[in-house]
């Protein structure tokens, strides 16, 4: 959501937002990204340390493990997480799951965002990894136009 200046959506689809400590942590580590300032600015003060012991980390990435454990203890509506085979393991957990594009598509309906054409296409273009299929669906979903390969 950094990479296409969209992170304030957060705050207008959401009461509260919480990152885990170990999310923070990783996206510390980049400090040298055009993006490095946003996520800090709008990330400081919401960082959550989880309260139990992380017994996910074996099966999935520390932070993503993580922030399973954080949604668990604090009885979330969802958690944020795009990676396919995190997000498949979070929801045999029970975890209710929602992704990058599904917040856009939320964002697009509530009036937050005009197109999603064009930020599609600069995920795209910033390497960030998603179906085109997946995309075009929504687009097509939200009478736009379908990006074209």
């Amino acid at each position: 959501m950094a990479i296409i200046n969209k992170l304030e959506l957060l705050t207008l689809l959401f009461n509260e937002v919480v990152v885990a400590k170990s999310v923070w942590e990783e996206i510390s580590r980049y400090e040298n990204k055009p993006f490095h300032h946003e996520i800090y600015n709008f990330f400081k003060g919401k960082i959550q340390q989880i309260k139990g012991v992380n017994n996910l980390k074996f099966v999935m990435d520390y932070g993503e493990s993580e922030s399973v454990i954080l949604y668990k203890e604090l009885q979330e509506d969802f958690l944020l997480i795009d990676d396919k085979k995190a997000r498949s393991f979070a929801e045999s957990l029970e975890v209710r799951c929602n992704g990058t594009i599904g917040l856009m598509s939320a964002s697009k309906e509530k009036g937050f965002i005009k197109n999603l054409n064009p930020l599609f296409l600069e995920l795209l273009q910033n390497k960030r990894f998603y179906s085109v299929d997946l995309l075009n669906s929504v687009l097509k979903q939200h009478g736009e136009q379908e990006l074209l390969f």
